[in-house]
């Protein structure tokens, strides 16, 4: 039994890790080469986001629980704690990612098509781009699931 948990424990930490990777290197760069606005763009990354969120808060859920399952059965320890202490990062930015610069990053797309005039559209458009450099920022701040993924397979 132990060492199922372990393996899917570890698994998991791969398939969290590959679709942090596919989204960042594979539909993150395939969108900016699409022929539509930046404001369109934000929406359709929007609505992929919200369909890649059910898949991976799922897959992050059970991702904890066999960490913690695999950490019952096989002793805690500092790898083990390591990891969880990673996990809440993780979880916080997964949240803060989804509720706070996801919505927000929409408002200013929807404002932006919806201006008035140009210069209110430039408005819009340039607080939106600052609000995604952070989010890129806060994103790469995630590469901290590769350190998950070594701890779940060597704890």
């Amino acid at each position: 039994m132990s060492a199922f948990v372990h393996t899917l424990h570890a698994v998991l930490a791969g398939v969290w890790l590959g679709g942090v990777v596919f989204t960042t290197a594979i539909v993150s760069p395939a969108l900016n080469t699409m022929k539509w606005g930046e404001a369109e763009r934000v929406l359709v990354r929007s609505a992929i986001g919200k369909q890649y969120a059910k898949v991976g808060t799922t897959n992050l859920v059970l991702l904890l629980i066999f960490a913690v399952l695999d950490g019952l059965l096989r002793g805690f320890g500092p790898v083990f704690y390591a990891e969880y202490a990673l996990l809440a990062v993780v979880f916080g930015l997964v949240a803060a990612h989804g509720t706070y610069f996801g919505c927000r990053l929409v408002g200013l797309a929807e404002a932006e098509r919806r201006a008035g005039n140009a210069e209110e559209a430039r408005a819009f458009a340039g607080e939106r781009r600052a609000l995604q450099r952070l989010s890129l920022r806060v994103s790469q701040v995630d590469l901290v699931s590769v350190t998950i993924l070594a701890l779940a397979t060597i704890a």
